[in-house]
């Protein structure tokens, strides 16, 4: 009898530990699912960082782009800008080189034409002994040498009589009535005029028919 009891004692030892042994072995698959969860959990999150500072980045990245990009542009339209008033310089400066070359006797031309119309009433003056026709003659032969020169520089006197008033060539202070010519033609010269090349010096002062 007592040796049966020890059987049954030993017998139930047994079971326990076999549950027991059970228990453990299904419990372990649990831990491991919800370890394998947890890392899982862990590893999307660190993939979610690493996605958020990767975008960060980027957008960094595209904003730094167009900034340099609107940079760019600025130097870009900054160039043309001066690329462009350079080359208004350069024009200018060829043109006003050319007027130079062209006009620049303008302005002593300009200075002598009182001279020329002194020579011119002198010219007229009405002489009658050899010392004057002789002070005469050389007034004569400077005053062609200055219109020669005139003419070598461009400088020309502007036609008049017997020409069709033009408002641009020539300056009416009087007004006549003469058969012989057309109306608004001019008649008679006042003061000379001088033109260089196309430029007028100084428009004649003339008379002009009705």
């Amino acid at each position: 009898m007592l040796e049966e009891k020890e059987e049954i004692k030993m017998e139930d030892k047994e079971l326990e530990k076999e549950s027991q042994i059970t228990n453990e072995a299904q419990e372990e698959p649990i831990l491991d699912q919800h370890e394998q969860s947890s890392a899982k959990e862990d590893e999307e999150l660190n993939n979610q960082e690493e996605t958020n500072v990767e975008n960060d980045e980027i957008k960094s990245l595209q904003e730094r782009i167009e900034q340099l990009e609107k940079e760019l542009e600025e130097k870009e339209d900054r160039l043309l800008r001066i690329q462009a008033e350079y080359d208004n310089y350069r024009k200018r400066t060829r043109n006003e080189m050319v007027a130079l070359k062209e006009y620049g006797s303008q302005d002593l031309a300009t200075e002598l034409l009182p001279a020329l119309d002194n020579f011119e009433r002198a010219l007229q003056s009405n002489v009658t002994s050899e010392d004057g026709k002789s002070l005469l003659q050389g007034v004569e032969m400077v005053y062609k040498s200055i219109l020669e020169t005139f003419k070598n520089a461009g400088i020309e006197q502007i036609e008049t009589v017997g020409k069709e008033f033009n408002p641009h060539e020539h300056h009416a202070v009087m007004q006549g009535n003469d058969d012989q010519y057309d109306s608004n033609i001019v008649i008679e010269e006042l003061q000379k005029g001088y033109k260089l090349k196309d430029r007028v010096i100084r428009p004649a002062m003339v008379k002009v028919n009705q």
